[in-house]
């Protein structure tokens, strides 16, 4: 049998990547210690691995297939082919930043200031970039965590991870600049993908993970409304198009069928009750495939 060898994040990311497998209808199956998952999709052969590892040993040919960050595949400068953007995070569907941050009270307020100055972070190499950019000559240090608790009494400023800044807050920093906006990616090695069978399932992953992350936040409404109320019922329906129609059995009666945002729901509801929608049924999503 045909196996992709896929590697997972393992970590901050894990629990949400397991969750949107799940949408796309592959269960991951792991002990808490476990770096093997197993899964109900024979066809796969999954490897949990640190997102930070994840784009060289993707270009070095270990994985044929990997989910890593943005931020990740930047530092690690890996020749790998980015299939498609996946929008989630360890907290919510939104991009990470890397910003550069100093204590509240420090009289640094930009790049330009920090010639001569000591920064710490994990993103070593693509802060060096960035200060080179900006001409600008500091020493840059790796750091192995607590990064936002090491200014200033270790370093001058840090450059960190943040999804809401509510981390740097806690700790008294406040950010002078953003270096880099990070959004998850599903990569393949550049050798794997020129292998037919293993270029068509990437792609299948790739269509099955943007429809489950397409469906989060969304569920179908169906009802039967009078057609004379049509119109009525139309007007306040969001839609990603139009709302499907069909005829019933029953005369002048048709059923109506749409997906919209969930949080639209509860509004929307009573006003289709009050408009004379019978047999309204709400339900959840796994998928949205455009």
């Amino acid at each position: 049998m045909n196996k992709l060898r896929l590697g997972l994040p393992k970590g901050s990311l894990q629990e949400t990547t397991f969750e949107l497998f799940k949408k796309a209808g592959i269960k991951i199956f792991a002990s808490e210690r476990s770096y093997f998952p197993s899964c109900d999709d024979d066809e796969l052969e999954i490897m949990l691995v640190r997102s930070q590892e994840m784009a060289k040993y993707v270009e070095d040919g270990v994985f044929d297939a990997g989910i890593t960050g943005y931020d990740w595949i930047c530092e690690s400068g890996s020749d790998i082919k980015e299939i498609c953007e996946l929008l989630y995070a360890k907290s919510g569907f939104r991009p990470v930043r890397w910003v550069l941050a100093v204590p509240k009270d420090s009289k640094l307020k930009s790049v330009k200031n920090l010639n001569g100055k000591r920064i710490a972070t994990e993103l070593v190499n693509v802060v060096k970039k960035y200060l080179n950019k900006n001409k600008i000559k500091a020493k840059v240090e790796f750091s192995w965590g607590a990064t936002e608790a090491k200014a200033p009494i270790l370093v001058d400023a840090i450059v960190e991870l943040t999804e809401t800044g509510s981390s740097l807050r806690a700790n008294n920093l406040k950010i002078i600049d953003e270096i880099l906006v990070s959004t998850t990616r599903l990569i393949a090695n550049k050798n794997s993908f020129k292998n037919p069978w293993k270029k068509r399932k990437i792609e299948n992953l790739s269509i099955l993970l943007k429809g489950a992350l397409e469906a989060f936040g969304m569920v179908g409404l169906k009802m039967n409304i009078r057609e004379k109320n049509l119109d009525k019922v139309m007007k306040i329906l969001p839609s990603l198009k139009r709302p499907t129609i069909s005829r019933l059995t029953i005369t002048d009666w048709v059923a109506l069928e749409v997906i919209l945002q969930e949080r639209t729901v509860k509004q929307i509801i009573p006003n289709l009750k009050r408009l004379g929608a019978e047999g309204i049924i709400e339900y959840p999503l796994n998928k949205v495939i455009y």
